[in-house]
């Protein structure tokens, strides 16, 4: 997928008039992506489309060379280069995908790739663009930094910069999985859902399909933390984002190209936009019908495939689900089976309050019943009420809301926190850790880059009349840690922490008005 989360705007590649569909179709069919990617498989996925009462098929993007579409767009890119364009080398930015197709496609051309990466890129990353001969230098703490000295070390060495996206040539090497979807299904598609970061898969795909099947719609897929093309399109011209989210970091990009918003806007039949939760319960059906993990950007398609038949109700369609990429660090694993229960509703977590009084905890179990109990949390109070932290296993998306009204009915408060990230995150971890000496604390959750050094960076600029009061972290084998701050800090500093704040490199949510925190932590 497209590798950054900070993609900041670029120039469409230079092209002498806006192409249409017929020259994106002649461009498409003479592509040269198969003398390094193969023509991966249409699965059909059988326990799934049982479960949705509908054909779903994977196009298997994860079985490239390089676990990914990407090198179809790399090297189609770099063949078209003139001989002496090759001789000086090529350059690219890039923190995962797009790097490794680039450092192949050079390898299979003889030339020289330099690829930019930011210091914050996973070595087993950087390891993977060495081992297939690409230069590596580090440089910034984001992207955007890595892609500023891509374009100022291409200037000075006279390298050809790649763009992982926003170039005709990438956008026609993505379109020929869209050929081989055709080819390989003839009979009748009703739709195919395509992953979005920057933009490139899905023109390319709604290029040659809009040009060979204009029946068939093209349904576009988006975290709802990073919609940069949803939001382009609803409003009319290309947004950047302030921020986005940092799991599915293939698909984490700022701004789209100008050339691919150009093609999803005239081309595109719909979005959908996707959450974490969805995506891990995704990765977790792909698993149980292929056996293969996919990364998350990779299993966006899936988990949209199942949120459109839930909305819609259809049956007996068929949808094919590009699956685009399986470079998942091992680590991350615990994080996704975690969440995969909670993106199916296989898990409900509550907060319930209980009168502090003998036989009140036992009277509650008894309304939990037989159910599978997932998590308990509880512990005495010296108040008149205590409050419980629960997890219980569920059948279906409905069923929490009459948990929680079964809960109400027999006398116990209830706060569905299914939804709630803080509960989900953090809390569920904490409970019990009440403290009278808390005061005046605001509580932030703060995503830090995994790497030495961010927890200190983050300490050192804080102001020494703050005292921390409240700390968590937990490692969920990402790239980024998610850590929950209480800091202390008077009414009349309120100004100057907000200065703080808007200071700070870290994205971060004030979660001081969160009922769960309020409940069980302050």
């Amino acid at each position: 997928m497209t590798p950054s989360a900070t993609e900041p705007t670029a120039p469409a590649a230079a092209a002498p008039r806006a192409l249409g569909l017929s020259d994106y179709l002649q461009k498409i069919l003479t592509s040269r992506v198969y003398d390094v990617a193969i023509e991966t498989g249409l699965e059909l996925a059988s326990e799934l489309s049982k479960r949705l009462a509908n054909r779903v098929y994977f196009k298997r993007e994860d079985t490239q060379p390089v676990f990914s579409f990407k090198l179809r767009g790399a090297y189609n890119k770099m063949a078209q280069l003139r001989p002496e364009e090759l001789q000086r080398g090529v350059i690219c930015a890039s923190a995962g995908n797009h790097a490794q197709g680039v450092a192949l496609a050079a390898g299979r051309l003889g030339c020289r790739a330099l690829i930019v990466m930011p210091n914050t890129t996973p070595s087993v990353k950087v390891d993977a663009v060495r081992g297939r001969g690409g230069e590596v230098v580090l440089h910034g703490d984001s992207y955007s930094d890595a892609y500023g000295h891509a374009l100022t070390l291409a200037a000075e060495q006279g390298l050809t910069f790649v763009h992982p996206f926003d170039d005709p040539d990438v956008i026609a090497g993505q379109g020929t999985i869209a050929m081989e979807i055709l080819r390989q299904h003839p009979d009748s598609i009703d739709a195919i859902f395509v992953p979005i970061g920057g933009g490139g898969l899905i023109a390319g795909v709604a290029a040659y399909v809009k040009a060979v099947r204009p029946d068939i719609r093209v349904i576009g897929v988006q975290m709802n933390d990073s919609d940069a093309m949803l939001r382009s399109v609803r409003e009319g011209s290309r947004v950047q984002l302030d921020e986005v989210g940092l799991f599915a970091d293939g698909t984490a990009v700022k701004v789209v190209g100008a050339e691919t918003y150009r093609l999803a806007s005239e081309l595109v039949d719909d979005y959908v936009a996707v959450d974490g939760d969805a995506v891990c319960a995704a990765i977790k059906d792909v698993f149980q019908d292929t056996r293969s993990i996919l990364e998350p950007s990779g299993a966006m398609g899936v988990a949209a495939i199942k949120q459109y038949v839930a909305q819609h109700g259809v049956r007996d369609k068929t949808f094919v689900a590009i699956t685009s990429g399986a470079n998942m660090n091992f680590d991350r694993l615990r994080f996704v089976a975690e969440r995969a229960e909670v993106g199916e509703e296989r898990e409900a977590l509550f907060a319930v309050t209980i009168p502090e009084e003998r036989g009140s905890f036992r009277r509650f179990c008894e309304v939990v019943g037989p159910r599978a109990v997932t998590e308990f949390n509880y512990r005495i109070s010296d108040a008149k009420v205590a409050h419980v932290f629960v997890g219980i296993a569920t059948a279906d998306r409905t069923e929490s809301t009459r948990l929680a009204r079964n809960f109400v009915e027999h006398g116990f408060e209830t706060l569905d926190l299914t939804d709630d990230d803080l509960a989900k995150e953090h809390v569920r971890h904490m409970v019990g850790g009440r403290s009278e000496l808390a005061h005046d604390e605001r509580l932030y959750r703060f995503v830090f880059p995994e790497r030495p050094g961010a927890l200190m960076r983050f300490l050192s600029s804080m102001p020494a009349g703050w005292n921390i009061s409240l700390f968590h972290y937990r490692n969920q084998g990402a790239d980024y840690g998610r850590i929950l701050v209480g800091i202390q800090v008077p009414e009349a500093d309120h100004a100057s922490f907000g200065a703080f704040l808007d200071g700070l490199a870290y994205p971060c949510a004030d979660e001081t008005d969160n009922p769960a925190y309020r409940l069980f932590l302050k």
